[in-house]
């Protein structure tokens, strides 16, 4: 099939390159986007919220590893990123708190998504799916397109002024996960689209592009252990954010991190114990307030101990704090050793001492029977390594400095977080939109 030539080639019709599409064609550019599934989106059809610290001292303080650049220019063009989902005619409501110290809105992503790419079709840009990347072009150090090859074996050459890589991460592919997340991360179930397998970040770093960062770690949450996801439904259903109240053991039947400081930095914590997996303990007052309550405000509550035990997980209910002490033998725990942790933690809450490990929020005793036991496991929905870019979303060669004709945004992209988090959906937003401004001004520095 003949080449076209387009201002900006998108590869990857998710959050951020649907963001990226739709802006530059209000921008006046010409656009062709690239996915290699049947249908746009990605796993920001299963979000519903674009939320991140509301301020460069919280960031600092919730996420100090991360890339100083990208992390002032993500709090800093929030706003901005919210506005563009108004201008598009698609509801954010009112900021609201999210996790300890985040804000955010929350919003329709599928109706997002859906207008992003309608906005695209109307301005003349062209969406090709079940269409593969197969490599980009390079001529003399600069990225001037790509090779994409349809399902029908039709090969196409698009030759483009700026492309950007928006592929969604490659927590899809076992041996990236493994190579780059944790020895152990191929067991986890995975809570994202399954189409993410690294393309992008295969095709950037055979263009030259840098990586990072190492053992950053990755954004998922604790899930039931034992339940393979019957449908994208469960991404969020069997999530066990309540966690940030409970207590979690590990194997050995002891607590091994401040379980409030968040459900996503226990699931990374939970990764590097044996056998990656652990019992999550919580009294009547975490089940009445927590687990049967809302994550945040206006989502919809569901008893995720009761859909745990539906689905055959390992649950049980303790009347009260001696029976901790007969967990099943199948499962692998000391049960009395569990019951005295419980007890012991009791205790030193009681008293007003600091527990160890320490507990930074939520730390009353876990003292109202009955007790609710689920054994729980990780689950990834994307990792903190990957491509590294600039604050202009550039992608960066391994000398630092950025590679001409070649950006990056969302998932597929490293540094911004380092064994913390404060929004995927933001980061995706933020950085697509300033890719769709990268690329209209490679355009007008040309005109």
């Amino acid at each position: 099939m003949c080449a076209g030539d387009v201002d900006l080639l998108i590869i990857g019709a998710g959050m951020a390159g649907l963001t990226a599409g739709a802006r530059a064609v209000r921008n006046g550019l010409s656009v062709a986007v690239v996915e290699i599934g049947a249908d746009v989106g990605g796993s920001a059809r299963f979000a519903g919220y674009a939320w991140t610290a509301p301020s460069h001292e919280l960031m600092d303080q919730h996420n100090p590893g991360g890339d100083v650049a990208l992390k002032r220019a993500l709090v800093d063009r929030f706003a901005e990123g919210i506005s563009w989902i108004r201008s598009l005619g698609v509801e954010a409501k009112d900021a609201q708190r999210v996790l300890s110290f985040g804000r955010g809105h929350q919003f329709d992503t599928n109706h997002y998504l859906d207008t992003c790419r309608r906005v695209i079709a109307e301005g003349g840009g062209e969406v090709l799916v079940r269409t593969d990347t197969e490599r980009l072009l390079v001529e003399d150090g600069v990225v001037l397109g790509a090779d994409v090859r349809a399902a029908d074996g039709t090969h196409r050459q698009v030759r483009a002024r700026s492309t950007l890589i928006g592929t969604g991460g490659f927590q899809g592919d076992v041996a990236l996960r493994t190579a780059h997340v944790h020895p152990r991360a191929d067991r986890m179930e995975l809570r994202s689209n399954p189409r993410s397998r690294g393309g992008g970040y295969r095709l950037a770093t055979e263009a030259g592009a840098a990586t990072g960062g190492d053992d950053a770690g990755f954004y998922g949450h604790l899930i039931p252990s034992g339940i393979p996801f019957a449908d994208p439904a469960d991404f969020v259903d069997m999530s066990l954010y309540y966690s940030e109240h409970a207590l979690l053991l590990n194997l050995l039947g002891e607590r091994f991190t401040d379980e409030t400081l968040g459900d996503h930095l226990t699931a990374n914590a939970l990764l590097d114990q044996p056998q990656s997996r652990g019992l999550l303990i919580a009294d009547a007052r975490v089940f009445r307030d927590w687990i049967v309550g809302s994550y945040v405000e206006g989502a919809v509550a569901v008893d995720k101990f009761a859909l745990a035990s539906r689905r055959g997980g390992r649950v049980g209910l303790a009347e009260d704090l001696d029976e901790l002490a007969y967990l099943p033998k199948e499962w692998g725990y000391d049960g009395e050793c569990v019951r005295d942790a419980v007890k012991l933690f009791n205790e030193r809450a009681t008293a007003g001492c600091e527990p160890t490990p320490g507990r930074a929020l939520d730390r009353l005793p876990l003292d109202e029977p009955p007790y609710y036991v689920i054994e729980t496991e990780p689950a990834i929905t994307f990792p903190f390594h990957g491509v590294r870019i600039d604050g202009q979303a550039r992608v960066l060669g391994e000398d630092g400095r950025p590679l001409r004709g070649l950006l990056a945004a969302g998932s597929d992209t490293g540094g911004l977080w380092h064994r913390a988090y404060a929004g995927g959906l933001a980061s995706a937003l933020v950085f697509g939109l300033t890719a769709a401004d990268t690329a209209t001004e490679h355009v007008r520095k040309e005109a």
